[in-house]
């Protein structure tokens, strides 16, 4: 008998549905603080793990979804989007914009839409995983799929 999903990645399983994504939620045996120990888990390189990065652009949020083998240069992010500064969110911007805690920001399922990148050096692997929703919860994707079902733009993000 499958898992029983918390609410959180119910609500983004149904946008990815919505959105005719591919990818089912896993539920991970333990929490995955940082994209290591997610691609331990998932058996996958680490550059293989999309984070997603909540950001307070100017006051408004920026979802970075980066490879887990990069850092996000927030002044290059800042150049890139147009914008005077670009730090990171505190875990109530964080949850206010997304509806999700951080460490299971997905790339969908927010309250609206948050303006996303989306690192070009995702598309070197054919599999990515990204959050979904919840700290316990992944779903596989491909580069494409997550600048489709985002909105996103490919950009470089160091």
């Amino acid at each position: 008998m499958p898992e029983k999903l918390p609410s959180n990645a119910v609500v983004v399983q149904s946008a990815l549905r919505e959105l005719g994504a591919g990818g089912e939620i896993v539920v991970l045996p333990e929490k995955a603080p940082t994209a290591a120990t997610a691609a331990a888990q998932l058996g996958c390189e680490v550059g293989a793990i999309a984070n997603s990065l909540i950001f307070d652009a100017d006051g408004a949020p920026l979802l970075v979804l980066t490879s887990g083998a990069h850092r996000v240069d927030v002044e290059l992010i800042a150049r890139t989007v147009g914008v005077g500064k670009v730090r990171r969110a505190t875990p109530e911007f964080v949850r206010a914009a997304t509806g999700q805690p951080i460490g299971g920001v997905a790339p969908v399922g927010h309250p609206a839409p948050v303006r996303t990148l989306v690192d070009n050096w995702l598309s070197k692997h054919e599999v990515v995983w990204a959050a979904g929703g919840h700290p316990l919860t992944v779903f596989p994707t491909t580069f494409d799929e997550l600048v489709r079902i985002t909105g996103g733009a490919a950009v470089d993000v160091e």
